[in-house]
């Protein structure tokens, strides 16, 4: 296999490999009724001051109108709350509850832990150019696809 190959290889079962991980491990019995989108927008939500909708669309790059259907979900089982503003009916802000907050917890902590397993084994200066090469390949595809 040539170098071309090998990368490739390593790409796309890199992706593959960690969305399926990622879900394994994040939807676990206590976020049962969860999906791994969902979890994502509690991420994006965050544990700050309350965020438009618009704002987690724009974050989550979807539409408001398919966040609405995702969050109505999240909603409904106790992760999120909805609040209209006082001053202007149309802006909907999106909190976290105490259910939403150990979700987001959760989702912080595998992701902790996958960085610290990365980081273990590498010196300062293979760690730099692990950042700049996937900091390359982001730029790439952010400039290429989106």
């Amino acid at each position: 296999m040539n170098t071309d190959e090998t990368l490739n290889e390593i790409l796309v079962h890199l992706f593959q490999d960690l969305m399926d991980i990622e879900g394994r491990c994040l939807i676990t019995e206590e976020f049962s009724d969860m999906t791994n989108n969902d979890m994502h927008i509690v991420e994006a939500i965050g544990l700050g001051e309350a965020k438009r909708s618009s704002e987690v669309a724009k974050l989550m790059s979807v539409t408001t109108g398919t966040l609405t259907r995702a969050v109505d979900g999240l909603v409904e089982h106790g992760y999120v709350v909805r609040t209209r503003s006082d001053k202007d009916k149309r802006v909907v802000y999106l909190t976290l509850t105490e259910r939403g907050k150990a979700a987001y917890e959760h989702h912080k902590r595998f992701h902790e832990e996958m960085i610290a397993n990365a980081k273990a084994n590498l010196s300062e200066e293979e760690l730099a150019i692990l950042i700049r090469s996937l900091n390359q390949l982001n730029e790439y595809f952010r400039n290429a696809y989106a």
